[in-house]
């Protein structure tokens, strides 16, 4: 995991973020999978690699999105992952990859966040069995997907970063690659806060036997949404010895430019341990 501390930066290369002229770049595919845990149709975004083909396998990267947000907030152009990724596959800076971006709000009744608070928090939190149970199966089996921890990557932003710890540490057996850009309180208890109860406790911040190749937690310079979150967390995986990658990006907001940096790291890391 230390072998990749130097490459660490938030300053991303303009050949990176520009579609070259004449290029052939992969566009996002929508998809509807049956959610179980939802009940009802459910969106997800899939990247697939420039060249894609069925007789190759791919590891995959699953992108969480933010509250309030939805499974196209991650394929907006100003985040660029579209661009960013094959331009670094092909100055062989990055594995291929297929990127998946599921909607994480999950809720029987709700079909979408009406406000901040435990309710809505808690329908982000049963993400966890959705993915589980119905969007990983699907990606396996609708794409050709290389399977297992080595071959598996979840990253978000916000609240999508509190679920990838969430579900990270929870399930470490599944996951290699593990990184949170900003990510929101409440993945343990906030004092006297009744809006974030923990979803696990300082203890379970941990990952036993299955380390994975890499964690990677970012921080924006701005902490008007999440403040010193990342930071508290970043603290407590170091007070419990868990071995982590740390990035603070200055002269950013809590959006899309701490999510570009983020993920220009991320993309570099991912598969890269052999």
């Amino acid at each position: 995991m230390q072998r990749f501390r130097n490459i660490i930066t938030q300053d991303i290369p303009e050949d990176i973020t520009t579609k070259k002229e004449g290029g052939s770049y992969p566009e996002w595919q929508k998809h509807f999978y049956y959610s179980r845990t939802a009940e009802r149709d459910t969106p997800v975004n899939v990247l697939l690699p420039r060249g894609y083909s069925e007789d190759k396998k791919y590891p995959v990267l699953y992108i969480l999105h933010g509250y309030f947000d939805n499974e196209d907030w991650m394929t907006r152009d100003c985040v660029k992952i579209d661009t960013m990724l094959p331009n670094l596959v092909e100055k062989g800076e990055a594995e291929e990859m297929i990127v998946v971006v599921p909607y994480i709000y999950c809720d029987k009744n709700v079909p979408a966040c009406t406000g901040m608070n435990l309710q809505n928090s808690l329908a982000y939190d049963n993400f966890i069995n959705d993915f589980l149970l119905d969007t990983i199966p699907f990606i396996e089996s609708h794409f050709s997907v290389a399977k297992g921890r080595e071959n598996t990557a979840l990253t978000g932003f916000s609240m999508g970063g509190r679920e990838s710890l969430f579900i990270g540490f929870k399930h470490p057996e599944l996951f290699g690659y593990l990184g949170a850009c900003d990510p929101a309180p409440g993945l343990i208890p906030v004092p006297e806060s009744a809006a974030h109860p923990g979803q696990i406790s300082a203890d379970e911040v941990s990952f036993g036997e299955y380390v994975p190749s890499v964690v990677f937690v970012s921080a924006g310079g701005d902490f008007s949404e999440t403040d010193l979150t990342p930071f508290n967390y970043r603290a407590l995986m170091t007070h419990n010895g868990v071995e982590h990658l740390w990035q603070h990006v200055v002269g950013v907001r809590h959006d899309h430019t701490i999510v570009a940096p983020h993920l220009y790291n991320f993309f570099r890391m991912a598969f890269r341990v052999k």
